[in-house]
């Protein structure tokens, strides 16, 4: 068997600069997805819903290491995320915001293969059943490395807001997206690494 194949390693767009804004091309890629609406430290359904992507995933990896021959590490836990006031993401008021959470999956995995893994995910984590499989392509984007506590993003993203994209001439096109490179069950918050992304396009 070769060797894991490891997204963080092989796609540029899961590396970023710590300290100022990039400006990249996200590929489409494919992942596992669950919506969901609430503050992320209160909402029941959020734990159950990343609970949920965790089970597939690892249900659908265990399953293409065994029936297609080719292992990779499961991808980390990423969201996108909304609010009718985007202010809201810089005065980290959650409890307004809208959230889709996923986990990346390979492009050899089908729908009948991600079908089977919610199957056998669905037993211990019942909001298997939300879980959908779903392409996503947001092309051109800024993103920087945070460091540090969630609940510190938001004078980055008020640079970002007021300083980089009208500097650049650039407007939003897409979620704000997060890509949370550290487990905060085992990493000390000042300690956290996420990569702020914010999809773009020419105003």
């Amino acid at each position: 068997m070769a060797d894991k194949y490891d997204v963080k390693r092989e796609l540029a767009c899961y590396t970023a600069p710590r300290g100022r804004f990039e400006i990249i091309e996200v590929p489409e890629l494919a992942y596992c997805m669950v919506d969901g609406h609430g503050d992320p430290n209160s909402a029941p359904e959020y734990v159950a819903a990343v609970e949920a992507l965790y089970a597939v995933s690892y249900a659908a990896k265990f399953q293409s290491k065994r029936e297609l021959d080719r292992d990779y590490v499961v991808g980390p836990l990423e969201g996108l995320w909304s609010a009718d006031d985007p202010a809201t993401f810089v005065t980290r008021e959650k409890s307004a915001w809208s959230w889709t959470m996923m986990i990346w999956q390979p492009d050899w995995l089908t729908l009948e293969l991600i079908a089977d893994a919610v199957a056998k995910a669905a037993p211990k984590a019942p909001a298997a059943s939300l879980v959908r499989f779903e392409r996503l392509a947001e092309g051109r984007a800024v993103q920087t490395l945070h460091l540090g506590s969630y609940d510190d993003e938001g004078p980055t993203l008020a640079r970002l807001h007021d300083e980089f994209r009208p500097e650049r001439g650039l407007r939003f096109n897409g979620r704000h997206h997060e890509v949370y490179l550290g487990d905060p069950r085992r990493t000390a918050p000042e300690r956290l690494r996420t990569i702020l992304r914010q999809p773009v396009a020419p105003a």
